[in-house]
């Protein structure tokens, strides 16, 4: 049965959606069935595999008020492994029209079930900010996987962000647990760096990943081509960070 693993940070700029792309499609290239799914009505994650969100009539929007199965709405990418299920910003609005439904927390869950069976991973990316949608993410995850920018204010907001799992964990879904933290634009030359690394460290005792996402311009530049990093820059820093990444999640599991 697969793993679900939702990709969360409210604090914008982290590296959350980078996280979510190229994980996702270093996870297929490991021969791991994965599905990635576009939670963020900005849809980064989706542009980033290449589809255009545009096109696609049916998206997450659809699978959340009900109008279509969640095999519906899967999109086969020209990646390895790598299946999609897109975003809309028609998500903005859905925020509105979830709030009369009876058991909206646990819509994404009931449509993630389905698909449990077809794939090793899915993985979800999260819009940065605590939201309805955030929640619903939260509720169908096995495990939350928080990417940190190694800045000065990393920790800002995060106990808001633990507050909320631990209500999660209280109200819907007992079996949360945390994946691990990724240190993203890490510069191990700056002492900065270290200073957040020691203070992450205090904050998540043990969760804290080995693998290190360093700051690289080639990881900027493969979202305006519509390419996971291992596809854009195979041989670079964050192609391999990012594929370490994935091993090491493969090892602990």
């Amino acid at each position: 049965m697969g793993k679900i693993i939702a990709i969360a940070n409210q604090k914008g700029g982290v590296g959350k959606t980078t996280t979510a792309v190229n994980l996702a499609a270093a996870l297929g290239l490991e021969k791991k069935k994965t599905l990635l799914v576009d939670a963020d009505p900005q849809g980064n994650s989706s542009s980033g595999v290449g589809v255009d969100r545009r096109r696609q009539k049916v998206t997450i929007y659809q699978l959340l008020l009900g109008e279509a199965k969640p095999e519906e709405v899967i999109v086969k990418t020209e990646y390895e492994n790598l299946d999609l299920i897109p975003s809309s910003m028609d998500l903005v609005g859905a925020e509105i029209e979830l709030i009369e439904r009876e058991h909206r927390e646990s819509i994404l869950r009931t449509a993630l079930a389905a698909l449990r069976e077809k794939y090793d991973y899915i993985l979800i990316d999260c819009p940065p900010a605590l939201s309805i949608i955030t929640t619903n993410a939260l509720c169908a995850a096995d495990t939350l996987l928080i990417p940190i920018q190694c800045e000065y204010y990393a920790l800002e907001g995060l106990s808001q962000l633990m507050n909320t799992v631990r209500r999660v964990k209280r109200q819907y879904n007992d079996q949360l647990d945390i994946e691990g933290v990724l240190l993203t634009m890490y510069d191990g030359r700056l002492n900065l760096t270290q200073q957040v690394v020691d203070e992450v460290k205090k904050y998540f005792p043990r969760k804290v990943f080995s693998t290190t996402v360093p700051r690289t311009v080639r990881l900027s530049e493969a979202p305006s081509f519509g390419k996971p990093i291992q596809y854009y820059d195979r041989g670079g820093k964050g192609a391999t960070a990012y594929n370490a990444l994935a091993q090491e999640m493969i090892r602990k599991a």
